[in-house]
């Protein structure tokens, strides 16, 4: 080697990936990793997405667990359970904490309860339904600590909120997809809200009638659950390029009902012609 030559250093491409303690095999058996090791482009994104709301459901885990003994989540629409996984495998191995995935489909419900076993994640488990069903299920603890739906389709959000409801969630975090139910709602109605209202005018276009149906679907979203006693933080969960549907919210109970959301909830309805959707935004009137 020449004087003053530098010296070859290694560096470890998933140094700046990993966090210290993750399982190596887990992001194997995701699939974020190849079985070499290796990390392509897309895993690196998908993996920077799961990161980013662990960040955001860390500090509410702490929260729980600072003032309780246990603590139990609730992860609906978990599809190959990413989440779940990485949640346990990151802040809960060695905490006393159980999470349940629930999913309708029977191969990833099979394919994740294997990989739990395999990797003596104990205290996970997973429900073969609906996110609709799970409101209703037995399966589930009465009572829920944290509840979250990640890209939970359409109307799984909202049935998410309800189960949230029903269950008393401390904690609730969301990252909506699409909502399509307001959207076609406004679609139907439009000619009938020329005639009452000049704001009509905001979904005239098909383009802008979708944008406008999922912005106002999370609208009526959060005044539903502030109507409840949540409070609410409305933020990105990643930047817009490495996900369009990228609208994060996280409520958290505080007992302190807002009359004037539920009221805002109902005049917004009215306004837009939107009646029909009182039964899925306002339901019963909160104890």
């Amino acid at each position: 080697m020449k004087r003053g030559a530098a010296k070859a250093t290694y560096s470890d491409p998933l140094a700046d990936v990993l966090r210290p303690g993750q399982s190596v095999e887990l992001l194997k058996e995701l699939h974020i990793l190849t079985r070499d090791g290796r990390l392509n482009q897309d895993s690196r994104r998908k993996l920077k997405q799961v990161y980013h709301l662990c960040h955001f459901i860390e500090p509410l885990i702490d929260e729980v667990l600072g003032r309780q003994d246990t603590l139990t989540l609730v992860d609906h629409g978990a599809g190959k359970s990413y989440l779940g996984f990485i949640l346990y495998d990151l802040f809960l191995k060695e905490r006393p904490a159980h999470i349940h995935g629930i999913e309708r489909r029977d191969d990833l419900v099979d394919k994740a309860r294997a990989l739990a076993a395999r990797l003596g994640f104990t205290r996970m488990s997973f429900v073969n339904a609906t996110v609709a069903e799970s409101i209703r299920s037995d399966a589930l603890p009465e009572n829920i600590d944290i509840v979250t739906a990640l890209h939970a389709c359409d109307t799984a959000t909202d049935d998410a909120i309800q189960f949230a409801l029903a269950r008393r969630a401390h904690h609730i975090v969301l990252v909506p997809c699409c909502q399509a139910e307001v959207a076609a709602v406004l679609r139907r109605h439009k000619n009938t809200a020329f005639g009452m209202t000049a704001l009509s005018e905001i979904w005239r276009h098909p383009l802008h009638t979708r944008e406008f149906g999922s912005l106002l679907t999370n609208v009526l979203r959060c005044l539903q659950l502030e109507s409840h006693g949540y409070r609410l933080s409305v933020t990105e969960l990643v930047g817009w390029e490495h996900s369009l549907k990228n609208e994060l919210i996280i409520a958290t109970r505080t007992g302190a009902r807002h009359r004037s959301a539920r009221e805002r909830l109902q005049q917004i309805l009215r306004e837009l012609n939107l009646q029909e959707l009182e039964g899925r935004f306002l339901g019963p009137i909160p104890d």
